[in-house]
Parts: C-alpha cells; structure tokens; sequence
C-alpha cells in the first residue's frame, strides 16, 4: 500500500475503454480501475493467455462491467487493422483509448513484422496507426479522451530523422528514449490538430514513474549506472501497478485534466508519488520537429489522419 490515498477515479458507467497491454503491469491496473468505476472495458493484449488471465482477475472484481479481451499486437499493422476492424464490427463509439502496451529495450536490435525497429514499431507507431484508424469511433463519444503512455526516459531521448530505424546506430536505451519521446510528442500535437481540425478529443500523455520490479533494466549491462541505481533504490524509490498507473488514469478521467498535459508522479525525480503534471523535456516541444514526425509516421504506417 502506498504511504498516501490514491485520488478516486470519477464514475465511467456507460463509457467504453480500450487499454492496450491491458493483460499486465500498470496497464492491468489501469484497466481494473476502469472497470470499477463502471466503463466497459477492451482489454487489448497481445498474449491472449495473459490476457485471459488478466480478464478472470477484473470480472470477479467489478461484476457489473462489461469486460472482454481483443487480440493487438502494435508490432504489427495488420493486426491493429484487424483489431479495429472489429471494433467497427461492434458498432459501439470508444470513449477513452489507454496506449500502454510496449516492450523494453533489448540487447540487440529487432525488427517488429512491418520492418520497423521494434521499440519505434511496438511503443510509438503503432499506436499511431491505431489511434488514426479508432478516429471516427472516437468521435462517436461525447467526450472522447486519448492517452499515450511515455516515460521518464523520453528527456534523454532524441527523434533521428536521418536513422529512425537506427539501423546505423542502435543501442539499447537509444532506441527506448526515442520510442518514449515520439509517444509524448504524438500526444501534444495530437490535441493541437483536434483543436485545429475540430475532432474534439483531449489528448494527454503520463508516464508511470518507477513501477516496482520493472524489468527495464534488462537492456544493460550489470555494471552499468541504471542498474546500479535500481539495485540502490530498491523499495524506497518505486512503487506498485496500481500506482504507476494513476497518472494514465487521472488524464484519462479527471474532470480537471488540461488538454496536451503531460502527467507523472509527483513525488521525487517524478519517481513516485500522487499524479500530477510532469516536466516535458524541450526536445518534445518543438513544433516543426512534431509536424515533421507526424508525417513520417504517416508515411510509414500508410495511415492518413482526416483534415477536418
């Protein structure tokens, strides 16, 4: 349990809300407080054992919500077409859409089924894709809210339009920063064409802080200074599931959450702590750098966002 009361997630009966990596970690919490609170929940996994498990944990915990579990994997565009195929098939407008599903660096370079480097595939364009494709779903809702999950790693992070595959240049944490820094990116100028364009979404990012027993470490070496400092920190600087996904949930939910807002932990480093608005790194601020990414992306996931 954490030292200080979670702030409630406001009543979401008749919303209907898509999680992405909803079978585990602080996408699992995410989409349990959901359900909670009342709103139908799309647990959208890619493991569909795990995501039959992470289901026979929330029904039993929230009788009175709808709650089923979609097959999406973000490393593939097919899949997240067919993934959103379905949710046409449905013909129920989506209300609030959780982009958490992602994977941690990795020791060497791999490429997701569509070519692209896996962290840039999984964490960042496929979200891009889905977000488009669920646009005209979105749009069915009165209040339709969008959050993309980023991370404290998106300050050290750059967009390297000359390698975006880093094909040339890869390591481990370079490619995760990238992947991170791209998802806050989208999450700004997102909101800045559903203002320009009257789509009418609140698009938001938030990052975890430091989920307890996260295994982001993996990517370095034994020596190296991460995983010293997460031998260091241990307990004292982390926290559960249920916690890291509070900011997701406060910009998801909250009746006061700002358009474009960038929410975190509030505690120290932004490691822990209540949710709150969190420091964007300049790199994430660059107008002309979010036009150009936004382009790419639509280049590259062959999705084209409408202009009105």
């Amino acid at each position: 349990m954490e030292p200080w009361a979670p702030p409630p997630v406001p009543g979401q009966v008749g919303r209907l809300a898509v999680v992405t990596g909803g079978e585990s970690g602080f996408g699992y919490a995410s989409a349990l407080a959901l359900a909670q609170a009342g709103a139908d929940v799309v647990v959208a996994a890619e493991s569909e054992i795990e995501g039959r498990n992470a289901i026979g944990r929330i029904r039993p915990a929230a009788p009175a919500a709808l709650v089923r579990l979609e097959k999406l994997d973000t490393g593939s565009l097919k899949s997240v077409s067919e993934f959103v195929a379905r949710m046409v098939r449905s013909g129920r407008a989506v209300d609030l859409l959780i982009n958490g599903a992602g994977v941690i660096p990795t020791l060497r370079r791999q490429t997701t089924s569509d070519g692209f480097e896996r962290n840039l595939g999984v964490n960042y364009l496929g979200h891009f894709a889905l977000t488009a494709l669920l646009l005209p779903l979105l749009r069915r809702s009165r209040q339709p809210r969008v959050v993309q999950m980023s991370s404290l790693g998106h300050r050290r992070g750059a967009i390297h339009f000359d390698d975006l595959q880093l094909e040339r240049s890869w390591f481990p944490w370079k490619a995760y920063c990238q992947s991170k820094l791209a998802m806050l990116i989208f999450a700004r100028e997102l909101q800045r064409r559903s203002h320009l364009y009257g789509w009418g979404l609140v698009s938001a990012a938030a990052h975890p802080g430091y989920l307890r027993g996260e295994p982001l470490g993996n990517g370095f070496g034994p020596r190296s200074l991460f995983r010293r400092l997460r031998g260091s920190l241990g307990v004292l600087a982390s926290h559960s599931a249920s916690a890291a996904a509070l900011p997701a949930l406060f910009a998801a939910t909250a009746h006061d959450t700002r358009p474009g807002a960038f929410y975190g932990p509030s505690g120290p480093f932004e490691l822990v702590g209540p949710p709150a608005e969190a420091h964007v790194a300049k790199s994430a601020k660059d107008p002309a750098v979010a036009c150009r990414l936004w382009e790419v992306s639509e280049q590259l996931t062959g999705v084209t966002w409408p202009k009105e």
